[in-house]
């Protein structure tokens, strides 16, 4: 949902303006311009810091960044030198840039968030993404940037795989591996017309505009073709350690994180054929590229100096473990992309490294809904849905008591699928995918869950931006959940004041990728066996083309926070027998489960046919493509109960499995169940949800929705949570 207000965003700032006030009381007060000789003020727009310059010396003369490579003859007017002459304009306040980045993979991925956060704070234009993804990269931004619906934001995705062939042929030994190739093909690659764009690498953090940097290719002369900032290290002068021996570069070499590309000229100037050459003949006396596309860049520059236009060194401040950078800044004003170009990323050891790691971590846990910004004055396309979405949140009554639960529906959640690793497990006909969603305050089940579920699960998880780096930590910190690759774990963003439970378990039963699934909640743990008992069942039933059924797992529950869990149906009727277990919600909701016959369950050899019935509300295996969740059920309050008659109007047999069970483990009752029992208001508010989603079955199975309404018009429980 596009927010109305926003509270939050003037906190998030004020905390990046501590920061750029901590960065300046850390490096000092100087920012590295001749402000005092020529008149000007401190963060004057006239104030343009030039590449690696050194911070003011304590007699206050400013040394030449040359000196860097130990030249104290270079040339004064190099273009390190600090240039406190008038900026380049600004595009136009509605002008659109365009920006490249390659992606691919799930870590990569949620680097491009961080990244694309960062530009997006202090964007002031429309902006055109193009990513090019290999197919795990694209499924998740897809997903990503069509459910976060930022105005003045395009995306175009272009497929990496088809790029493999043009540089599979070079050797490389940086982590990056092919995808760390693919910036030199680009000018192929992206869209003919286009003839300007910037290309950044994942791992950088913006921290200003970046129409700025847009702006230097007015810079260029009528030659030059790629604008880059010369490296912060003493890599390609090849001192480092003995027998290093670096790609060749112009002098110190410039550094691929961030590039101004004017696309048409490098056409023009034959590129494809200009690169390959170089590095063909560069690999017969080379074993392999050690910093992937950055060495063919710098070899082309070596032998063609003409085409490279150097960058102020702020607009890419190298963070390695032989950066020099510090003597490019002086004051954390003067700071504008900041890059992480060390596989140690967080970890490199750096001066200021803490203020760089803060700012950092405050773009990857800032809340990205505050984020759905429109550019005032700068009409654009509005994001697919977004019309509608506004005309129907136009028309909601903010004096409806049942408002927050309207507006909650038609809230559109931030969601990033597979947000970890993941391993899609291999095709088998009759496999079964555990789907399931939980809270932050639930993270305490998983690694239980993992032991008694083998098979494949897709768990949708309700957090915050903030909340969803706690969850990558914990589970980077178990080694039972870091092991599971098979468990794929989808990141819906919270927004509203209600639990989109329905929302959340349609995201996970969308991403599940085996025939079947197990339609569980996050508090129950299954037998042990129950992954392989369901799958000789749906071979053996003749599930899928032949039969349309729902196969129910009776639900038992424990009052005990430990008790020996059960490994067959003979030690969990004695435990049902001696009081330890319980029938799921037997003391307070029996209608619930009733349906499920527990009597003729403890006797049964063979799976049996049971009638839908008032509010049943099992937990059940059913095709991938059964019907979804009716997301209007928000909160607690018959969101299962209404899938359920969803099923049995679509006529799924509802057939009881003789030996399977699961088990419900004890917690502490969910905000909205508590909200459900104290508040009238909220239990009026789902009666008449209960009453429009009856209006809408009407619809949609006629005369046959007539046995659902006496259901409809009963008490909801306020047990079940």
């Amino acid at each position: 949902m596009l927010p109305r207000g926003r509270p939050r965003a003037l906190g998030a700032a004020a905390l990046l303006l501590l920061l750029l006030l901590l960065g300046f009381l850390l490096f000092g007060g100087d920012l590295g311009c001749e402000r005092r000789k020529r008149g000007g003020r401190a963060g004057a727009p006239g104030c343009f810091p030039g590449p690696l310059m050194p911070r003011v010396p304590p007699d206050g003369r400013l040394r030449r960044a040359a000196a860097l490579d130990g030249d104290p003859g270079a040339d004064p007017g190099d273009h390190n030198r600090s240039d406190c002459g008038p900026p380049p304009p600004r595009p136009s306040k509605c002008e659109l840039l365009h920006v490249a980045i390659v992606c691919a993979g799930h870590n990569s991925s949620r680097d491009v968030i961080t990244l694309v956060k960062s530009m997006l704070f202090y964007r002031k234009n429309p902006l055109h993404l193009h990513l090019v993804t290999d197919a795990v990269a694209r499924n998740i931004l897809e997903m990503l940037f069509h459910t976060w619906m930022v105005p003045a934001v395009r995306v175009s995705f272009y497929n990496a795989d088809e790029l493999k062939s043009q540089v599979s042929w070079i050797p490389n030994k940086h982590y990056s591996g092919l995808y760390g190739l693919m910036k030199l093909v680009l000018p192929s690659a992206l869209p003919t017309e286009l003839a300007h764009v910037i290309v950044l690498d994942t791992d950088v953090t913006f921290a200003s505009d970046i129409s700025e940097l847009w702006a230097l290719f007015a810079h260029f002369s009528d030659t030059q073709a790629i604008g880059l900032v010369e490296n912060q290290s003493d890599w390609y002068l090849g001192n480092l350690w003995k027998n290093h021996r670096p790609w060749p570069a112009l002098g110190r070499g410039f550094n691929t994180g961030v590039i101004l590309l004017r696309l048409d000229r490098l056409r023009q100037a034959g590129w494809e054929q200009m690169w390959r050459l170089t590095a063909r003949r560069e690999l017969l006396t080379l074993p392999a590229t050690s910093l992937a596309d950055q060495d063919i860049f710098n070899a082309v520059i070596k032998e063609h100096p003409g085409l490279v236009q150097p960058l102020p060194c702020v607009w890419n401040v190298q963070l390695s473990d032989h950066t020099l950078a510090e003597r490019c800044y002086s004051a954390a004003s003067d700071l504008k992309v900041i890059h992480w170009n060390s596989p140690k990323k967080l970890q490199v050891k750096n001066k200021h490294v803490e203020f760089f790691r803060n700012f950092y971590l405050t773009f990857l846990e800032y809340d990205g809904n505050l984020l759905r910004r429109e550019l005032f004055g700068c009409p654009s396309q509005p994001p697919p849905g977004a019309e509608q979405l506004q005309q129907a949140l136009s028309q909601l009554n903010e004096e409806d008591p049942c408002f927050e639960f309207r507006q909650q529906q038609l809230t559109v959640h931030r969601v990033h699928v597979t947000f970890l690793p993941h391993e899609p497990p291999p095709p088998r006909p009759h496999d079964v995918t555990l789907v399931a969603q939980l809270s932050m305050d639930r993270l305490q089940m998983l690694e239980a869950l993992c032991r008694h579920w083998p098979g494949p699960m897709s768990l949708a998880l309700y957090l915050t931006d903030a909340e969803a780096q706690q969850f990558l930590r914990f589970i980077e910190a178990s080694p039972v959940l870091a092991a599971r690759q098979d468990v794929a774990y989808h990141v819906v963003y919270r927004e509203g004041p209600l639990y989109p439970v329905n929302q959340l378990r349609n995201v996970a039963l969308a991403q599940a990728l085996t025939p079947y699934v197990f339609l569980s909640d996050i508090d129950f743990l299954p037998a042990y066996s129950l992954y392989d008992y369901l799958r000789a069942s749906i071979e053996q039933l003749g599930l899928g083309s032949q039969r349309k059924a729902a196969l129910v797992v009776p639900a038992f529950e424990t009052l005990h926070y430990r008790f020996s869990f059960p490994h067959s149906k003979v030690e969990l009727l004695a435990l049902l027998d001696v009081g330890a277990l319980y029938t799921f919600r037997y003391h307070e909701w029996p209608r619930g489960h009733a349906p499920t016959d527990y009597a003729r369950w403890r006797e049964a050899q063979a799976p049996y046919r049971v009638q839908w019935a008032a509010d049943y509300e099992p937990y059940v295996v059913v095709p991938r493509d059964c019907p979804r969740y009716d997301p209007r059920f928000v909160g607690f309050g018959w969101n299962k109960v209404a899938h359920i008659v969803e099923l049995d109007a679509q006529e799924y047999e509802l057939l009881v499995l003789p030996e399977a069970f699961t088990i419900h483990l004890p917690h502490a009752p969910s905000l909205d169940i508590s909200r459900f029992r104290s508040s009238p208001t909220y239990r009026d508010c789902l009666q008449a949800l209960k009453d429009e989603f009856h209006q809408d079955l009407s619809r949609h199975h006629g005369a046959a929705a007539l046995k659902y309404l006496p259901a409809l018009q009963q008490p909801q429980s306020p047990a079940r949570d």
